[in-house]
């Protein structure tokens, strides 16, 4: 773990002795055989997907479904970012982490859930991965050079305190006609995403890509796996979950807007 880490009891620099981190004010945090070291404080719960989810998104994303936005954002980074360090906030199973890490020096990815950590230690073995949350990141101010927000929590606040001046926020969203076909097949009357407005305080807006491209789903297993993935999959009714567990493939198509922003 290169990159230094700031405790999360005092926010003082972490150092690493053997596989332990630890900071002046003499608090420790051991490194998980896995490879991460969890910063969540006491008070905060470690949630997130459980191991069945966090390997259905992993055999979806391997199979290469998604693999025209993970293209597409690492196009756009390396456009507009040379170097410096990347954060990946809410990096899950590193599939996107590892082809945007490719444009910086250094990586650092974190999320809240010490499963989907484990794996992205197999596709980062030289990044910096910890458990800790998007509203209360373990790094210093002016840090980070790139920051991916993809499908995360929007931590506006401790983005901008992070960010270098200058810095490049990446920003992953559903648009309108995201996998809308599933949702016809979910519910009786389906619906458009709500697109959130694209302006966020203390930065300047410098990207707005749209990637649409079909996915032709062949198994039910395919189709469950991505169904897995969405939120979705906490909100629907029994009825169209059983018809969507009845389909052997599916046809959709998959939408999402890349939003970039510099730093003022």
């Amino acid at each position: 773990m290169p990159l230094s880490l700031l405790c999360p009891v005092c926010r003082r620099p972490l150092s690493r002795c053997e596989r332990t981190l630890l900071c002046e004010g003499r608090h420790s945090f051991d490194v998980a055989r896995r490879g991460y070291v969890n910063l969540l404080t006491g008070h905060v719960a470690a949630v997130g997907d459980n191991r069945e989810m966090i390997a259905a998104r992993r055999r979806f994303l391997d199979g290469g479904y998604y693999a025209p936005l993970r293209k597409a954002l690492t196009r756009a980074a390396a456009e507009l970012v040379h170097g410096g360090v990347y954060l990946d906030v809410g990096c899950g199973e590193g599939y996107y982490t590892e082809a945007l890490a490719t444009v910086a020096d250094e990586c650092c990815g974190i999320d809240i859930s010490k499963d989907a950590l484990g794996l992205a230690r197999k596709r980062l073995p030289e990044a910096t991965l910890a458990v800790a949350s998007a509203y209360h990141l373990p790094l210093a101010d002016a840090s980070i050079s790139l920051l991916s927000c993809i499908f995360a929590p929007l931590a506006t606040e401790e983005f901008h305190r992070v960010l270098t001046k200058g810095g490049l926020l990446l920003y992953v969203i559903p648009d309108a006609r995201h996998l809308y076909e599933m949702k016809c097949v979910l519910y009786d009357t389906p619906y458009e995403n709500e697109v959130a407005s694209c302006e966020l305080s203390g930065f300047v807006p410098i990207l707005r890509e749209s990637v649409r491209f079909p996915l032709s789903l062949p198994t039910s297993e395919a189709v469950a796996d991505l169904f897995s993935m969405t939120p979705y999959y906490y909100r629907t009714p029994r009825a169209g979950r059983e018809r969507l567990a009845a389909l052997p493939s599916l046809d959709t198509h998959a939408e999402f807007l890349i939003l970039g922003y510099r730093k003022d």
